[in-house]
């Protein structure tokens, strides 16, 4: 008999709230890095209560999404990504299965639209830094409230993923500064998205995909989502399986880094979004993604004490800026990413 699928809900909080006794602490907190370890072993997907982020910086994320994709269409479009990730991706604009070089039967067909803000190079002053490989925020001039809603959003998402790399150090039995070290000066970037067909389509016809199969590319990633079904995780039996966060939960999963970190013994879990169409039309969904991606310059390589897992060196070292840029000539240029060829097997598995 199958075993059923869940995705493991961890409350984080030893690790966020101080003030209590330091032994009790201490043994609250190594009981969390088990089941981030239970968790990422076994599915790569978890969910975290306790993370301290206040309801009004959530509420204020949703309005700021909510304002800023209801404007016309002529609107967004004024705000189209060029260069670095940042600014607006409309419908159709990508196709994340071409990230993990999988050919789609619709190219460029991913029906959601996304508005990104990042860390800039100039945020850290004291380092040479290239804007190319950071970018440059677009900020819109409506909704009101816009920018300092997802800024302050966008803080918190940030310590969120500050303290899941301190519990991955002491989950996988890491020098404390491990991650810290790979990170000081992040690519972090949040992608805001809106599934929901273009204006005056009211229904779907064909094959319609919310967005591709994918793995996502960085450290970890910290999300914010609708109560929506949509979102589908690639389970260890090559089946899609349906995933919705808990009330007030976050969903957090790896990215290609730590899975070549840990030599996949924590996996970077393909997922993808299948929009649900009652009587032919698509109901509407959110979420925000904040990926903390890594410092451009780090070279990623497999962490000492894993290179046995796989029977020696599973992954080359790269680093965390060529590694972005070839999934991103996938899922924005087209460019099937030839380099993937463990997660394109297992998309291909579970289609056969």
């Amino acid at each position: 008999m199958t075993a059923t699928f869940e995705v493991p809900a961890v409350d984080i909080t030893p690790w966020v709230s101080g003030g209590i006794d330091e032994t009790y602490a201490a043994e609250a907190r190594a009981a969390v890095a088990r089941a981030v370890d239970d968790a990422c072993s076994r599915v790569g997907f978890m969910q975290i209560l306790g993370h301290g982020i206040p309801r009004p910086t959530l509420d204020g994320l949703a309005g700021a999404i909510d304002g800023f994709f209801g404007l016309p269409e002529q609107t967004k479009r004024t705000y189209r990504v060029s260069g670095a990730n940042r600014g607006y991706s409309p419908p159709r604009s990508e196709s994340l299965s071409l990230s993990l070089g999988v050919e789609s039967a619709n190219r460029m067909n991913d029906f959601f639209e996304a508005f990104n803000v990042g860390v800039e190079a100039r945020s850290f002053p004291h380092l040479d830094l290239d804007e190319a490989d950071y970018g440059i925020n677009v900020w819109p001039a409506e909704p009101p409230g816009f920018q300092p809603a997802v800024l302050d959003y966008f803080a918190e998402a940030g310590r969120v993923a500050r303290v899941l790399t301190d519990i991955f150090c002491a989950a996988l039995g890491l020098a404390p500064d491990y991650f810290s070290r790979l990170t000081d000066h992040s690519i972090d970037v949040l992608r805001m998205n809106n599934y929901a067909l273009p204006e005056g389509t009211m229904t779907a016809g064909g094959e319609l995909t919310g967005m591709g199969e994918h793995t996502d590319y960085g450290i970890v990633t910290v999300l914010w989502a609708d109560r929506v079904a949509g979102l589908q995780v690639l389970g260890t039996d090559a089946r899609w399986h349906d995933v919705a966060p808990l009330d007030g939960a976050l969903l957090v999963n790896l990215g290609d880094l730590t899975a070549r970190i840990t030599n996949d013994r924590w996996m970077s879990t393909l997922h993808r979004v299948k929009p649900p169409i009652v009587d032919g039309t698509v109901k509407r969904r959110r979420s925000a993604a904040f990926f903390h991606d890594g410092n451009v310059d780090a070279v990623i390589c497999t962490a000492p004490g894993f290179l046995d897992d796989d029977a020696g060196l599973a992954y080359e070292p790269i680093t965390v800026g060529a590694h972005i840029a070839a999934k991103l000539a996938g899922s924005r240029q087209g460019k099937a990413n030839v380099a993937a060829v463990r997660e394109a097997a297992r998309v291909l598995a579970a289609e056969s």
